[in-house]
Formats: C-alpha cells, structure tokens, sequence
C-alpha cells in the first residue's frame, strides 16, 4: 500500500519516519521544503501537494497544527477521493471537525479514520508512542499495520471522532500535572527543599506522573525542551473545554488552565516552550527552579518493538 504524509513537523516528522525506516512505500509533503528534501534523501518520494499525494496514494496521512489546517489540506484532496481511498488525520483536532471533514470522504467511497497520537515527541521517534484509533473495525484493520509500524500501543476507540475526545481528555489531564508539577517544585524550593531529593520524592510516591517524569526533568535541566509550545497547550485545552460545553459539562478547572497560559503567553510569547509556564513562579518568587544531572531533551531509551491492540478493561 503506498502511503501519503502531510505534516513533517516535530510530531509529523518522528511518525513518518518510524514508516520510512520500517520499508513502507512513502510520499511526503509539508510547506517547509527543508524537510522535503531531508526524507526523498532517506527513500521517500516528493509530491507537488495535497490533491497529487491523495490521486497517487492509497492511504494519505495528515499531521498538522491545527484544524484549520487540516480542512484547507482536506479541501484540496476531496475531488481525488474515490472508493477505497483513505484518509488518517492525526493531528490533535476537534471531534466535531473530523467527523465533518470524515462525513466527506465518506461521501466519496473513502474511509476516514482519526488516529492521533499520545506520549511525548521522544516515544514518536523510537515507534513506540500511543495511538488512538476512531473508526469502523473494518478500516481499522486496514489500517493497522501502519499504526502499528509508528506506535507500540494501538487503541481502538470507537467510531470516527472518538479519538479525537480522548485525545484531548488526555492532553487537558498532561497540561493539569504540569502546572501542578511547577507549583510543587517551586514550593518545594521556597520551603528550603533539594530539588534533587524532590523529583525523586516525587517520583516514587502517589504524586508522580508521566509529565513529571518528563517535563519535570526538562524543567531542572533550564532548557524546557518538550517540543510542545504554549499556543499548543491552550489550543488542547479549548478544544476539550468544546467537549464538555457540547455535553452540558461544568468545568471548573480547566477555564483557570487557560487562563494560566493566556498570561504565560502574554509575558513570553506565544511559541514559548509550554514547561516554560513554570517562569511564572520563579518570576514571582526569585528562584530559579534548577537542579545537576537532568537531560535536556527527553529520549526514549526503549527499544522499537511492534505494536499491538490494547484490549480496553473489562471488554
């Protein structure tokens, strides 16, 4: 099957890479020629846009930054969806806009499947990161070798847009750890605490989490490097707000998130690295909240093994 990629960004990249290096038959395309260049010298083939890569391709891939971005790719692509063509967004996105942008190429005789991926940047790069998967069971055994080519745990969610709830459920619960991760960190400090001795305390007790085992380590490092950005994290965290407003849900802490990194923005722009909301408290207090020994990037030290369906609990 050959296979289109749009969107070779941070994310975009790492993916797409994992189905290059694994032998599958790919075509790339992204605004920054750059990046173009670099995966036709590693055996991909270039293509002159969206419509070409869906004519040419039987599967096309989509990993962007945001849902306008995905509708403008999708509108150039939908007059060369035909019967049995595939269409995998996996881009962070909202639900009610897959289902919309799906719902097209559905009409056409295409699939669509919403596929986006949770576990940091490092786990991308290794094969070994989440994927979600909304769809019909039919597509998404069509499809699954390829997700199981880029990640390691591979979850069907459900039907078309059941994916994309999730994935920002669990993008609102990363962005909730962080913030509360700055504040233990800098109230630690304030009360006189080894910032060393405090990751560990937190690593091994009920605190921990997947963020503070990473952002944390990035965040005592000084560099903040998780390849995520402020403007990413409020997008993330209306889209899920979205979610609960369509379903009659009263949120209480995610509207104070968003105001968090609406002032994170204003004071360090918004393409500050998002582990940087933590300048907030050390700008409040003096400290500086850094510790020896933390990487300045995260790695997967895991090996690539092949995915795999993870069977929900109790089903």
């Amino acid at each position: 099957m050959r296979v289109g990629f749009i969107g070779l960004g941070n994310v975009g990249g790492k993916l797409s890479g994992s189905l290059l290096r694994n032998g599958v038959d790919l075509t790339v395309h992204d605004l920054n020629e750059d990046l173009v260049s670099d995966f036709v010298a590693r055996g991909a083939k270039r293509t002159d846009g969206p419509a070409s890569l869906m004519r040419d391709c039987d599967a096309v891939i989509t990993c962007l930054p945001s849902p306008a971005a995905s509708a403008a790719v999708m509108e150039e692509m939908l007059p060369e969806i035909t019967s049995g063509k595939i269409w995998m967004e996996m881009s962070t996105t909202d639900e009610a806009e897959v289902t919309r942008l799906g719902a097209m190429v559905m009409e056409r005789g295409g699939a669509a499947v919403d596929c986006p991926v949770s576990g940091g940047c490092h786990r991308a790069a290794t094969g070994n990161i989440s994927i979600f998967a909304g769809c019909d069971r039919a597509t998404f055994d069509r499809i699954a070798p390829f997700l199981k080519t880029m990640g390691r745990r591979i979850l069907h969610t459900g039907d078309l847009g059941s994916a994309s709830i999730l994935k920002v459920v669990t993008n609102y619960m990363a962005t909730a750890n962080l913030v509360t991760c700055c504040e233990a960190l800098v109230a630690a400090k304030a009360a006189g605490m080894n910032l060393n001795t405090t990751y560990e305390a937190m690593k091994i007790s009920s605190g921990t989490s997947f963020v503070h085992e990473t952002e944390s380590q990035v965040i005592l490092n000084g560099s903040r490097d998780i390849s995520f950005t402020m403007d990413l994290v409020k997008k993330d965290v209306g889209l899920f707000q979205e979610v609960a407003n369509r379903n009659n849900v009263p949120l209480e802490i995610a509207p104070m998130l968003v105001e968090i990194f609406n002032d994170g923005i204003a004071r360090y722009g918004e393409r500050e690295l998002s582990p940087n909301i933590i300048r907030r408290l050390e700008d409040a207090t003096g400290l500086e909240i850094l510790a020896p020994g933390f990487p300045p990037e995260m790695e997967d030290d895991e090996p690539e093994e092949p995915g795999y369906e993870v069977v929900p609990q109790g089903m």
